[in-house]
């Protein structure tokens, strides 16, 4: 004779089973009826799944499943997986690509090719948001084009190809999508952090920091274009040209660290 305990652990084993069975049904169903789309998808990211399920429950938004009465039945999960193994992927290829760069702006450089705006860009470039399955009010906002949807789509798309193929192929995919950008995103992010990166080498060897110069300032007022250069110990170890003072520094300092791991710091001008 069964006791309460073990007749309510049937009882929620049972459900857990029909809840499950339950929700590959439904999958299942979504797939037949996208079939053609989920292919057309396949076909632009250049990856064939071996289980579409995976790939129709990434594109599933908590708004469609609630509409749906499918609540917990949606992306969030795989979202959850792909974030990680995007800064998994992406770390481990600046690593391989970069072996010499500091882990500061190993993590600057991570952060800016995994933000949300950047994500989003991605997702944009792969028209996720034309694939997503999106709640009635939700599709009605522009929620196809909403940044904090797609980011988070294609996060959940990544999770769906790393349980789909595993890693080698996840890292396959994102060095495909990701390295054109990689290149880009350093170069901007050493220019906007370069006076500081100067500055702190600058202090480390020598306990001084540099300083900066304006050269020219040409131009009418509302197209001004400043020169630049960064002057150290009466030396000047680079110059920068923008439409601002903040830039052309900016520049100027980003010229001294280029020329540094050439010539060393100390060039006479």
């Amino acid at each position: 004779m069964q006791t309460h305990e073990t007749a309510l652990y049937t009882i929620r084993s049972l459900f857990d089973k029909r809840k499950k069975y339950s929700m590959a049904t439904n999958l299942n169903i979504l797939v037949g009826l996208n079939k053609e789309i989920l292919s057309e998808f396949e076909q632009i990211v250049g990856y064939r799944f071996t289980d579409l399920r995976l790939l129709q429950k990434a594109l599933i938004h908590s708004s469609f499943a609630f509409e749906q009465a499918q609540i917990g039945k949606n992306n969030e999960t795989l979202e959850f997986l792909g974030d990680a193994v995007i800064d998994l992927v992406v770390g481990h290829i600046l690593i391989r690509r970069y072996p010499e760069m500091r882990e500061g702006d190993l993590t600057k450089l991570r952060a800016a090719l995994v933000n949300e705006t950047h994500l989003a860009l991605m997702a944009r470039d792969i028209d996720l948001g034309r694939f997503l399955c999106l709640g009635k009010g939700e599709d009605a906002s522009q929620g196809r084009n909403k940044s904090s949807i797609l980011s988070s789509a294609y996060e959940a798309v990544i999770g769906a190809i790393f349980e789909d193929g595993g890693y080698e192929t996840v890292v396959a995919f994102l060095e495909r999508f990701f390295l054109p950008a990689i290149e880009g995103k350093k170069e901007g992010l050493l220019i906007a952090d370069a006076k500081s990166r100067l500055q702190e080498e600058l202090q480390e060897q020598y306990n001084e920091a540099p300083s900066y110069r304006l050269d020219s300032e040409e131009g009418p007022s509302h197209m001004k274009v400043f020169t630049v250069s960064v002057v150290f110990q009466g030396a000047v170890l680079g110059s920068g040209t923008a439409r601002s003072k903040k830039e052309a520094e900016q520049r100027a300092a980003a010229d001294a660290l280029a020329g540094r791991s050439s010539a060393g710091f100390l060039r006479q001008s």
